[in-house]
């Protein structure tokens, strides 16, 4: 369900390798004593990421491991009493592996190493420059997950679906002063196109296309997830739903947005969309938008 981009060039694929390479070798990737201590990367990664507990499944997802070779990596460090496995105390087909004292004490000694490599990296730098660095960083970091993102079609009944709409209701009922309520979302049935997008397998982000008639879609339910804000998501699920709509055969998008959601309307002004007269009785509407789509 994806738009469909400008071919990649050559100097972006070459730029952005340079720079993994010159980054993995900087900070030591290649080391089999990843920071000096006595494990590779992939170990010490491990570590961090159990952190405070976490299940094996959410570390496949997270890590985009192999459940073979997780499950190598955690029996290894089980075996050096870092880590221990038990059965998830919320749900028995769940395993949950949680640091050990040896291997809170462990990450703690990692922290403090890769902290300090932090600092020397920076050391050489003046403050202007590592200023620059670390908004560079910033924005890299944001784009790099933004491109991870996925956006696909799903059922409207599903289970992100209804999780994406439920977080959705929930926020408006807490910014709108009237109030929001589960019913004042489209019916299923009504939902011609449903896009959920995810993160790491995580749902954290949707949006609906409906017919309005045979040349006009409306757009509905456009929410991106807090921890997924910031990234440029709502804009891009924007464009996926008018890609949807054009495939459908409509010409023209509707949507409409409350006066409070200041953000949304900005976002629909630089995307596009012209203000109109109201075309629906929406009770939290106070402004509507229209755009004519490109072929």
């Amino acid at each position: 369900m994806e738009p469909v981009t400008a071919s990649v060039s050559a100097e972006h694929v070459t730029t952005l390798r340079r720079f993994n390479r010159y980054f993995t070798r900087r900070i030591g990737v290649l080391d089999d004593h990843y920071l000096g201590q006595d494990r590779p990367l992939g170990e010490a990664r491990l570590l961090f990421e159990i952190g405070t507990g976490a299940s094996l499944k959410e570390l496949r997802t997270r890590l985009g491991l192999d459940a073979g070779y997780l499950s190598r990596m955690v029996r290894a460090l089980e075996g050096q009493g870092l880590v221990r496995v038990s059965v998830h105390p919320t749900d028995s087909r769940l395993r949950l592996a949680e640091l050990t004292a040896a291997g809170r004490a462990e990450l703690a000694e990692q922290n403090r190493r890769a902290d300090g490599l932090a600092k020397g990296l920076l050391d050489g730098l003046s403050e202007e420059q590592r200023g620059r660095l670390t908004e560079a960083v910033t924005v890299a970091e944001r784009l790099l997950r933004l491109a991870g993102v996925g956006i696909r079609a799903v059922d409207a009944r599903s289970a992100d679906a209804r999780a994406c709409l439920a977080g959705f209701a929930a926020e408006l009922d807490e910014r709108f002063p009237e109030g929001y309520a589960p019913a004042d979302l489209v019916p299923p049935e009504q939902i011609a196109v449903l896009l959920v997008a995810y993160e790491e397998e995580r749902a954290v982000g949707c949006g609906a296309l409906c017919a309005l008639d045979t040349g006009t879609a409306e757009i509905r339910h456009l929410w991106v997830h807090p921890a997924a804000r910031g990234l440029g998501l709502g804009r891009r699920l924007l464009t996926a739903l008018e890609h949807a709509a054009a495939r459908r055969g409509h010409h023209v998008v509707r949507l409409d947005t409350h006066e409070v959601l200041k953000e949304a309307a900005a976002m629909y002004r630089t995307s596009g969309y012209v203000e109109i007269p109201a075309y629906d009785a929406n009770a939290h509407a106070s402004y509507w938008f229209e755009k004519v789509l490109v072929r």
